[in-house]
């Protein structure tokens, strides 16, 4: 059986992983001139670093990040609000193009095809069509022209990783302001990926978006304005935060799967963007291994992934709505108050719901 992968991203190139590891011939198909992962770092959560385990790579991954806990969460004079602490749940903090490589590692090159512009998923020969070709996905909008583009969710980010080397104890964290937040992730080797995000008409654009950063976030506490002059500015990347907002009536058409962002694009408020294509590609590579024919398959991919992804979708909306999304006053202290008086352990209880997920096992095709 073959599998052709539309997009060379992290989700379809672990799609391509866990489907030759049940005996698929797989080819990835990436219209870049080159594979590869721009931007910054990932949380790589423990659901995910789960369906790592299950494809044989967790050790890999470890190996390239660090393990951390996470995280504080704080206000912009650096008082605690809350503690994330779940138990034995950590996240590895990887970049983003060392992950990658981990993955392409695991594949033969003859599979990886780059400057593959595909305008129709009907002219690919192939068994099975995964569509991971992201938010913007051609394949999406072909197979559902009647539902609603990705949409803009009101905010605008920015993201960087420092060049000097901070403290290896410098843990996860997250500053919530009014209508502005600040992401820090501790890579392995010293360097601090960072983010800063702000609610904003779309479409905005300076000439210089590491002053603009300064501008939101340069006086909130330590160590932020010291990640921001460890950073040069012309790495710093801003981009619009969109989602897919209505949810598909399924993930599937005859013998094409969507993946991760064309699927379910979701906004970072609970870092499972990323993750959330890695877990469909495990369930699908499983799925693909038990059932007696493709539909079937992918009958069961859907039914397994629609609601787990869209009520992950749903649930970062709203932790956005009522996290950094806030900009009245009132509103902003109430928050804080309240964060300050939720147990810990209850928030991390919470934390823990999402990242329940056990991944089937992978056994060779029947």
């Amino acid at each position: 059986m073959k599998a052709v992968v539309v997009g060379g991203g992290l989700g379809g190139v672990t799609a391509a992983v866990a489907l030759r590891r049940v005996g698929w011939e797989v080819e990835v198909l990436e219209r870049a001139p080159e594979f590869g992962e721009v931007g910054a770092g990932v949380g790589v959560m423990p659901n995910a670093m789960r369906a790592f385990e299950a494809l044989g790579l967790a050790d890999d991954v470890r190996r390239i990040g660090t393990p951390r806990v996470a995280g504080t969460i704080r206000d912009p004079k650096g008082r605690t609000l809350t503690r994330v602490d779940p138990a034995q749940d950590r996240v590895v903090a990887v970049h983003r193009a060392d992950l990658h490589r981990v993955l392409r590692s695991a594949l033969p090159a003859a599979c990886l095809v780059t400057d593959a512009e595909v305008t129709s998923v009907d002219d690919l020969d192939a068994d099975l069509v995964v569509a991971a070709d992201g938010i913007r996905s051609r394949a999406r909008q072909a197979l559902f022209p009647g539902m609603p583009q990705p949409v803009y969710a009101g905010t605008t980010a920015w993201r960087s990783v420092t060049t000097a080397r901070f403290p290896r104890d410098l843990g996860i964290s997250q500053t919530l302001g009014p209508g502005t937040e600040f992401g820090v992730l501790p890579l392995g080797d010293g360097r601090v990926c960072w983010y800063a995000a702000t609610v904003a008409p779309a479409g905005g654009r300076s000439a210089d978006e590491w002053g603009e950063v300064r501008r939101l976030v340069g006086d909130w506490h330590d160590p932020i304005p010291r990640l921001l002059d460890a950073t040069p500015p012309d790495t710093v990347l801003r981009h619009d935060i969109h989602e897919l907002a209505a949810p598909l009536p399924t993930y599937v058409r005859g013998r094409v799967a969507l993946l991760g962002d064309a699927a379910h694009a979701m906004t970072p408020y609970l870092g499972q963007g990323a993750c959330m294509a890695i877990e469909d590609a495990v369930v699908l590579a499983a799925a693909c291994a038990r059932a007696d024919d493709v539909p079937s398959a992918l009958a069961a991919y859907d039914r397994q992934r629609r609601p787990r992804t869209q009520s992950m979708a749903k649930a970062s909306r709203l932790l956005g709505r009522v996290g950094h999304r806030l900009r009245n006053p009132v509103a902003v202290t109430v928050r804080d108050a309240a964060m300050r008086a939720v147990p810990a352990s209850i928030g991390s209880a919470r934390v823990s719901k999402f990242l329940a997920w056990t991944p089937p096992v992978l056994s060779p095709d029947r």
